[in-house]
């Protein structure tokens, strides 16, 4: 299984119905890759869940983790912001997840998640 991290761009994108996020994350899920989506992206792309019942369904798939910034994943993601003189904690969060876990992500934002870590597999949509 090859898991994919989602970025808020990838799920605001499934909520769109766009067909290449679509598309991607249907193949994830009939493959059984796990889909990843950090807090903060899911934060960053919740606005109002009686209206997102997409969105709402594919968190809730039991192929899909929202994964937890503890206390580790946190000050790597600061560290990271440190290092590159960025400050979206949320971006560098998704760049640490993909790092930490060998995954593709899957991106509306590769210019800025390139600046967070060149070596990233990165999937643009």
């Amino acid at each position: 299984m090859s898991a994919a991290i989602l970025d808020t761009g990838a799920l605001i994108g499934f909520e769109r119905n766009d067909r290449r996020v679509v598309a991607i994350i249907t193949r994830a899920l009939e493959h059984h890759d796990p889909l990843l989506v950090p807090a903060g992206v899911v934060a960053q792309a919740w606005r109002d869940g009686s209206r997102q019942t997409r969105l709402a369904r594919l968190i809730g798939s039991p192929l899909c983790e929202v994964l937890v910034l503890d206390d580790r994943q946190a000050r790597a993601a600061g560290q990271l912001c440190g290092v590159t003189n960025t400050t979206d904690v949320v971006d560098a969060s998704v760049a640490v997840a993909g790092r930490d876990r060998g995954a593709r992500v899957i991106t509306s934002d590769p210019d800025d998640l390139r600046r967070l870590d060149g070596r990233l597999d990165l999937v643009t949509i």
